[in-house]
């Protein structure tokens, strides 16, 4: 597999690249979601700088809508999810467009 570039200033950087928890693809870094644990539970990071243990998920509602989320973040972030945790996960889900739109 060949790792993505981009060309800044004259010389080359790595495109930074996560894995999806859920599908297991590995997609560029803003692609993806990410999932937060902190002392005050699951949140969507959507800067990507909130300090906490963090998972990636696609962000098509194919993803976020597989019956395994809740038990692979579970895994991923090392933590339980609580019904509030589920109930914020849900929300994010409702307000996703269907896979294919916005793209």
């Amino acid at each position: 597999m060949t790792k993505k570039r981009t060309q800044r200033r004259g010389r080359t950087r790595r495109v930074p690249e996560r894995t999806c928890v859920v599908c297991r693809t590995r997609l560029e870094k803003q692609r993806l979601v990410r999932i937060v644990r902190s002392e005050q539970g699951i949140h969507i990071d959507n800067s990507g700088k909130m300090n906490g243990r963090g998972a990636y998920v696609c962000a098509t509602r194919s993803c976020w809508e597989n019956e395994a989320l809740a038990d692979r973040l579970s895994v991923a972030l090392k933590t339980h999810l609580t019904e509030a945790d589920r109930a914020r996960l849900a929300a994010h889900t409702a307000n996703m467009p269907e896979d294919g739109e916005g793209d």
